[in-house]
């Protein structure tokens, strides 16, 4: 056999042409088994992007795992987990590549059930196009309408309502127009620049790339056609630079630089940059990627900036032109895609990531939530699982930002859940709240240390927490009591005084539950900065409100004390028959009956409530205060 000889320059030629074609990244998206995953196949399939060995493994699959009869299930070359095939669903992301002669794609394939919604999200964040699959048979469905109105969130702009299965409505014209004019009418004022409508068979690769004769009166473009030539404009560089610093790099003590990926325009040897937050400037010394120096980088490179100055630049922190510095707030208007089966709770605390930078963050006000299928702004008090709505946010402390629109990197944030580190949340800044330029702190001389002083004693607040009936009031009243009779100032805020004034407007839902204890925390803030020694008598059922409120005072100001009463023991005690309402259905959301309470981890003081006699549990915690020296003796 001769062998073929291989030309370098031809090889060489072809390289360069490969590298120097366009990318599109685009998700197909839709409802369940609309035949998104089928779709990916028979594109990877048709750009002939499929060895043998992965046809025969596939033909193998198709008679084990496949939907198709005797023809090939082209879905199982996406759904690549063992659930995913038994069931004929996708359940995660899955990313492929393909080429034409025209262009390079990656293709996202997101999840078309309702419950991984958050999924197609993840695949929505990255992409300049999206595919909306439409089964000819059902027509426009309310998860198609999700997807398109998050899509539409996520900045996407060009829009493919990909009819398919029209194989199973006998190729029918009236079907499609009919399905296309639905579809056209809905997502008309959702902002795309694009929105085309194509009559495909995924299955039988009709209209996909190639055209059909069996769809004859389609005159339009076929997907490939289409994605090959769709005008997709993303001059990233255009606009002021920007770099989210990921990780200030120090190998020894003659080198620190700050290294991330470019968000936002160009950046040159010798320009003048200023970090965001703290408004500190200095001149670019040197740019540094994996190849070595350079004299400019540009969007989406990722660098090292070497400045002539030591400047303070931590993890988080965005340097960026010194012509054009970003907003730096705390207080914001955003959308929010919760992506939680607990309920989004205003009040309470989350961490917030946007970019490189996690702060705490707590949802303030929910605007409205939005119905997907009418648009409708509709009241509401919380968010559940896959509901999107328009909030607006509170960070701790201010961060830098864009408006999404403008900057998906500066713009975009997940929320997580503190305690289980779960990703609960996804949003986009639309603004900065007007009050949070408007607002700024007043300095006073006289502080927390002066007054503490003054008292002759350490402040600190004394967190109370426990089943209804367990005492918390009785031994935080002896507690203070002690204190005042030692010549200590002292104040209690007993959770049900403070709900007869302060907190008369909020009942027993979680969220007034959570709103509740912020109120009092805040309070209690106040009251340590005096001087004083509080006593906080709260249920407190939560520990991510828990947390919260220890993470408002400094190590060593808050004090959480569990008051342990087993729950037949406070049903026991009912004194004020609340056990009983609750029992007999006449009390809802109540702890410990149809409300959980979750019991503190790690508390500083455990008192036996259901054991020991409240004079006994209340000299338990003197001692604490005096051993470690909060009060002499």
């Amino acid at each position: 056999m001769n062998a073929i000889p291989i030309d370098p320059a031809a090889i060489s030629q072809y390289l360069e042409r490969h590298e120097s074609k366009d990318l599109l990244r685009f998700l197909t998206c839709g409802s369940v088994d609309d035949g998104k995953s089928t779709l990916i196949g028979r594109l990877l399939y048709d750009a002939k992007l499929l060895f043998e060995d992965q046809l025969a493994g596939l033909r193998r699959d198709s008679r084990k795992h496949g939907t198709t009869g005797d023809d090939i299930d082209f879905a199982l070359l996406v759904d690549g987990l063992e659930a995913e095939r038994e069931q004929g669903i996708t359940i995660d992301v899955a990313y492929r590549f393909f080429s034409t002669h025209r262009r390079k794609f990656i293709v996202a394939d997101t999840p078309g059930h309702e419950q991984y919604t958050p999924n197609m999200a993840t695949g929505a964040s990255n992409a300049e196009l999206a595919v909306i699959l439409i089964d000819a048979r059902k027509g426009v469905l309310k998860q198609t309408h999700r997807h398109t109105f998050i899509a539409s969130l996520l900045g996407i702009k060009h829009l493919v309502a990909a009819i398919n299965k029209i194989d199973l409505v006998d190729y029918s014209q009236k079907a499609f127009d009919r399905i296309g004019a639905d579809y056209q009418t809905f997502a008309a004022d959702l902002g795309f620049k694009t929105l085309l409508s194509i009559p495909m068979s995924a299955r039988f690769g009709d209209n996909v790339a190639e055209r059909s004769a069996r769809l004859a009166w389609y005159e339009g473009p076929t997907l490939i056609e289409h994605l090959e030539t769709v005008d997709v404009v993303r001059d990233e560089t255009a606009g002021p630079f920007r770099l989210p610093v990921q990780w200030v790099n120090r190998p020894n003590l003659n080198f620190r630089g700050y290294s991330g990926t470019i968000a936002r325009g160009v950046v040159n040897v010798g320009d003048p940059v200023v970090v965001a937050q703290s408004g500190c400037t200095s001149r670019v010394k040197s740019i540094i990627t994996y190849d070595g120096q350079h004299e400019w980088a540009a969007a989406g490179e990722a660098i090292t900036l070497v400045l002539e100055h030591e400047i303070d630049v931590s993890r988080g922190d965005i340097v960026c032109a010194a012509a054009s510095r970003p907003e730096v707030s705390d207080q914001f208007s955003a959308h929010v895609i919760w992506m939680s089966d607990d309920e989004l709770i205003p009040g309470r605390t989350y961490y917030l990531k946007i970019g490189s930078r996690t702060v705490g963050a707590s949802v303030m006000e929910i605007k409205h939530k939005v119905d997907v299928n009418t648009f409708q702004k509709l009241a509401a008090k919380t968010l559940h699982l896959n509901e999107i709505g328009a909030v607006n946010l509170s960070t701790r402390e201010p961060i830098a930002f864009e408006p999404y629109s403008s900057n998906r990197v500066m713009g975009g944030f997940i929320m997580i859940d503190r305690l289980s580190n779960q990703t609960v949340g996804a949003g986009m800044i639309v603004f900065a709240l007007r009050r949070a330029s408007n607002i700024h702190w007043q300095a006073v001389e006289i502080n927390k240390s002066i007054r503490s002083r003054l008292k002759g004693q350490k402040p600190v607040i004394l967190w109370f927490t426990g089943l209804s009936g367990a005492g918390k009031s009785t031994i935080a009243n002896l507690v203070e009591k002690r204190l005042v009779s030692m010549g200590r100032h002292t104040y209690l805020l007993d959770g049900d005084n403070v709900r007869h004034d302060l907190n008369r407007d909020l009942g027993f839902t979680d969220a007034d539950r959570v709103e509740n204890l912020r109120r009092a925390s805040e309070v209690g803030k106040l009251m340590v900065d005096a001087g004083l020694i509080v006593l906080a008598s709260f249920i407190s059922p939560f520990r991510a409100e828990r947390k919260m409120a220890r993470e408002l005072f400094a190590a060593g100001e808050y004090v959480e004390i569990f008051v342990d009463t087993p729950l037949h023991v406070a049903e026991k005690r009912d004194p004020k028959g609340l056990y009983k309402r609750a029992r007999l259905g006449r009390l809802k959301n109540f702890t410990g009956i149809d409300s959980p309470y979750e019991e503190p981890e790690l508390p500083e003081i455990v008192l036996a409530a259901g054991v020991s006699a409240s004079e006994e549990l209340a000299e338990q915690v003197i001692n604490y205060l005096a051993h470690h020296g909060y009060i002499d003796r």
